[in-house]
């Protein structure tokens, strides 16, 4: 059941009933007529500016079509009014009957209440955290990874065919620095002295892997030149990093369906045949780059490379995939890999990268809209950073990783549920301030027990009535009387309710999971001001001397406590039964 929808369509029946009756003329376009929430409430539950938008192309005053569209609309018995305001907008009131119809619904359809079929089961990949495989998650690629993690959540909800996915970047230089670091952890394992130079890793978490790797090998590596173990070393390190890896993300619960190596794409011709498609097309070509303004970039050499032509795709320069030296640039796998999604039948591609790939997001777009000729959209969201604080005060470094705060760290201060749910209480792409201190406060303050309470609220009303001897079961609830809920209150709650299955698609088609958090913060806003305003009013009282009429006041809650677990489900967050 989607209300605004529904609506909308009431609203393209008038238009096409008002052009039959030449009113207006006929084949107007009205892809942008839309029903939605006006700007004020005390405007009404819902405003169409049908009339706005189809008044130039009609050649018609706004208004003119407005009036007309007036007792169209208020034919139908779920309209209680709708009025002209302005220039030509329209304000409609519904029913109450509609009101309590939400609710109903939302009883009938349990988690189904919502769900959209908005995506037809087109296959969507979705890349998150694809952290460099050295060393613990830190709390930026938290951030990533929550993101990431929900959305892939939203748009299943929203009828796509999601597969999660993680990039390994194992084919760089920097994994070579891991092994090093690991070899010097094997050395110390010996009890030898060793020198760390900048740049390697000396986190504590490789302790462990230094000492295994003594276990599996003994001595063999002792005095023995690099090239004779770096390339196993190598090997056992990222092995033992993704290890670290995937139990960090099973802290938040997270679980890719896919791990993709780039080291893979190396030797099995997927490169080449990726910078082949391109080359084929005549996006490839030997040139010189004009040196960039600002910093250097670590790909740019002044003399003559291979470039792909990506600003034939919107980039602001071309860009080298190979070396003078004939080596790959660090680009040329990632289209490859790119290339790979494409081939294997995804309809569209999301990358979340962090903040510091915000120079990556042009050029990474060219190379797949160049690749399928535009059929397969990529969007690349970029995770802003998160400062970590303490009553105030930023928190700098772990004492196992010794240069930044875990992801186990975060999670061991406040708990998984809290640090998904707060991950989420910016946008993205806007910087986020993460203090610990008030993420574990009882307070209307702290977003994620604002809404657990409203949750846990209603819960605490079912185990009264029970307690009471009210069959307050959903199968129950669903018969209950709801034309008792009379109150402008009760119905201003409902009508909140009527906003999830809209408010659904709207962060769907943005890829924005944030917007899933602000929409629980304001229902719970809704529920928490109704449960007070009981305390002064007893008629508004969950819980009432008459059997039927609690019982329908529950299925409002209930229907509340609903809305909010699909809403913390997309989020990744359990419902709480009761507080503490």
């Amino acid at each position: 059941m989607n209300l605004f929808a529904d609506i909308r369509a009431l609203t393209l029946d008038a238009l096409t009933a008002l052009a039959a009756e030449g009113v207006i003329p006929e084949g107007l376009d009205t892809a942008n007529v839309a029903v939605e929430p006006p700007r004020d409430a005390a405007h009404g539950d819902m405003a169409t500016n049908a009339a706005m938008v189809l008044a130039k192309p009609a050649r018609m005053k706004p208004r003119d079509i407005a009036e007309a569209l007036v007792p169209k609309l208020t034919d139908d018995p779920r309209i209680a009014s709708a009025e002209v305001a302005g220039p030509g907008f329209l304000n409609i009131r519904l029913a109450p009957s509609v009101w309590q119809g939400v609710v109903g619904a939302v009883l009938e359809q349990g988690k189904g209440f919502g769900a959209s079929d908005m995506g037809q089961g087109a296959s969507i990949n979705v890349e998150y955290v694809s952290a460099n495989p050295t060393g613990p998650l830190h709390v930026g690629h938290t951030r990533g990874a929550v993101f990431g993690d929900a959305l892939a959540a939203l748009l299943a909800y929203a009828g796509y065919d999601v597969t999660r996915e993680y990039y390994i970047n194992d084919g760089g230089a920097q994994v070579d620095v891991l092994a090093r670091s690991v070899y010097n952890r094997y050395l110390e394992a010996h009890d030898l002295t060793v020198d760390w130079p900048e740049g390697t890793y000396p986190g504590d978490y490789l302790i462990e892997v230094g000492e295994a790797l003594k276990a599996k090998v003994g001595n063999a590596y002792i005095d023995q030149p690099e090239e004779t173990w770096l390339p196993q070393v190598r090997t056992y390190a990222t092995d033992a990093m993704m290890d670290l890896i995937r139990a960090d993300l099973a802290l938040l619960n997270i679980k890719m369906d896919v791990f993709s190596s780039e080291k893979a794409l190396y030797g099995t011709g997927q490169i080449e045949a990726a910078i082949g498609k391109l080359d084929a097309a005549g996006l490839i070509y030997r040139g010189v780059l004009e040196p960039p303004k600002g910093k250097l970039p670590e790909d740019w050499e002044p003399r003559e490379q291979t470039l792909f032509k990506s600003t034939a795709y919107g980039d602001d320069v071309d860009r080298p995939i190979k070396k003078s030296d004939g080596g790959w640039t660090y680009f040329a796998p990632d289209i490859a890999y790119h290339y790979d999604k494409t081939t294997r039948g995804f309809s569209a591609l999301i990358d979340v990268f962090g903040a510091d790939h915000g120079g990556y997001v042009k050029r990474m777009k060219a190379a797949v809209a160049a690749l399928t000729d535009g059929a397969v959209p990529l969007d690349i969201k970029l995770t802003q950073l998160v400062k970590l604080l303490r009553d105030g005060e930023e928190l700098k470094m772990s004492k196992r990783a010794g240069t930044f705060v875990t992801l186990a760290d975060l999670v061991d201060l406040v708990g998984a549920d809290v640090t998904r749910f707060i991950m989420l209480t910016r946008k993205n792409d806007a910087p986020l301030d993460f203090d610990v201190s008030k993420a574990l406060e009882q307070s209307k303050d702290n977003p994620v027990y604002y809404v657990q309470y409203a949750h846990a609220r209603v819960m605490s009303v079912l185990r009264k009535a029970a307690e009471q001897g009210i069959d307050a079961s959903d199968a129950a609830l669903s018969s209950a009387d709801l034309t008792q809920l009379d109150h402008a209150a009760e119905q201003a709650l409902a009508a909140k309710l009527a906003e999830w299955p809209r408010l659904v698609e709207i962060a769907a088609k943005g890829h924005e999971p944030h917007r899933i958090a602000f929409y629980l913060y304001e229902l719970a806003q809704g529920f928490h001001g109704l449960w007070n305003r009981g305390n002064d009013e007893v008629s508004l009282r969950f819980l009432q001397d008459n059997e039927a009429t609690s019982r329908a006041k529950i299925a409002l809650a209930r229907a509340v406590s609903v809305v909010i677990a699909s809403g913390l489900g997309i989020l990744g967050v359990e419902p709480a039964q009761e507080m503490r």
